[in-house]
């Protein structure tokens, strides 16, 4: 009787939970410094965060969005940057191979919030729209950091010229 009652229950909720998981979002660990800090502001603590799949399904993403997306160096890899400039804008870079770039249709340009001490967009170019999957919508632990992220670009890293 108990084991087909537990079956009953894996049964639907598997396939709920899965859904979930690739429709709404999920709860990610976020680990080093290049975002800080925005996020993990002191190396001792992790923060992790609630990722929200739904808010980019339709590529809708704005200047400032903390974002979720494939590495372009290693696809096994996920990363966690900052949208600093959406297609068509000019970007000043630091450190890439162009001092001004500008952003690709169908592409992003996208930054650690750590200058100097991050993997990003200064190091691979723009990012293909494609490649990201969530935008981080709050911390949700440790209970101290509990906050909603902001999508905002430090002044210094502003695009020189925007689309729109």
């Amino acid at each position: 009787m108990w084991i087909r009652n537990l079956l009953r229950s894996m049964l639907l909720g598997v396939p709920i939970g899965v859904t979930f998981l690739d429709t709404i979002g999920y709860v990610a660990r976020v680990e080093g410094i290049s975002m800080q800090p925005a996020l993990n502001p002191e190396s001792t603590n992790t923060d992790y965060v609630f990722l929200s799949r739904w808010a980019v399904k339709d590529y809708r993403i704005q200047r400032g969005d903390i974002i979720s997306l494939v590495s372009p160096k290693d696809p096994n890899q996920k990363i966690i940057k900052r949208v600093v400039a959406l297609e068509g804008d000019i970007v000043s870079t630091l450190g890439y191979k162009n001092q001004y770039v500008r952003v690709p249709e169908g592409h992003i340009w996208v930054e650690g919030d750590h200058t100097g001490h991050t993997l990003d967009s200064n190091t691979f170019g723009p990012v293909s729209l494609g490649l990201v999957n969530a935008r981080a919508i709050c911390i949700v632990w440790p209970p101290e950091r509990w906050q909603a992220l902001e999508a905002k670009i430090p002044n210094h890293r502003k695009p020189v010229s925007t689309q729109k």
